[in-house]
């Protein structure tokens, strides 16, 4: 079975398409969270989200600023003006969804978090410090987390003590073995300083991971977040991945 993983989306419709496109088959979506926020479309994400084949799909911080369920005083003063130009612009079906989507998921061996295990909505695993107190919070081999737009794995074996980042290139099936790490990146706002849309492919038959990167009509989407009067610096951003 092979499980297409993605994060991070930010209302970016045509890196979203972008990235179905170029997966090609897949047997089911795990969707990590954040699919609204800073870009300019957030329904049609949604929209597109919901017809995903055998979908597992998360709540991340951004969803539920867009749904009025956490002070947008949290964010800066970018993400705060595109939380609340979300909230005037998405419909009450796709507000819905949204709020009914939970902020972790089980799958057997896995756990699925948009942050992290221990913290599902605000913490950032960056370094193996952090990756160290989430592994000593496990019950399962293997966390799946977006949050960070950055594609991250962080490996801790049972005999060893400390976690460890394992180098990620694209195209390189990685083999998975307990415990891991694994964040796929961003599709719709990379910050690696690459452009490209980013997702991954697990193969669970193979237990395998597989991180992917694509190019996508960044313009374009430029051209919609001036158009609706989202801030100028989220549209700087998508052309040099920062």
């Amino acid at each position: 079975m092979k499980v297409l993983v993605i994060s991070d989306i930010h209302a970016n419709l045509t890196a979203l398409e972008t990235v179905l496109e170029d997966a090609g088959d897949y047997d089911a979506v795990w969707c990590l969270g954040d699919l609204v926020g800073y870009g300019p479309d957030p329904n049609e994400c949604i929209e597109v989200v919901q017809t995903l084949p055998n979908l597992k799909c998360l709540i991340g911080n951004h969803d539920q600023a867009a749904l009025g369920l956490i002070p947008l005083e949290r964010f800066n003063m970018d993400a705060h003006q595109a939380a609340a130009w979300t909230q005037n612009v998405l419909t009450e079906e796709n507000s819905g969804f949204l709020y009914d989507l939970p902020e972790l998921i089980e799958v057997e061996r896995f756990v699925l978090s948009h942050g992290s295990p221990r913290n599902p909505m605000w913490e950032y695993i960056l370094d193996p410090f952090v990756a160290d107190r989430n592994f000593d919070f496990m019950q399962h081999d293997f966390a799946l987390v977006g949050h960070s737009h950055l594609p991250l794995i962080f490996s801790r074996k049972p005999e060893e003590d400390v976690a460890i980042n394992i180098p990620v290139l694209a195209q390189q099936p990685v083999t998975l073995e307990p415990q891991m790490i694994l964040n796929p990146g961003s599709v719709g706002q990379p910050r690696d300083l690459d452009r490209r849309a980013s997702y991954a492919i697990l193969d669970l038959a193979e237990l395998t991971w597989q991180l992917h990167r694509v190019e996508y009509n960044f313009s374009s989407v430029q051209l919609r977040i001036l158009e609706a009067g989202l801030p100028e610096r989220q549209a700087l951003r998508l052309s040099a991945g920062w």
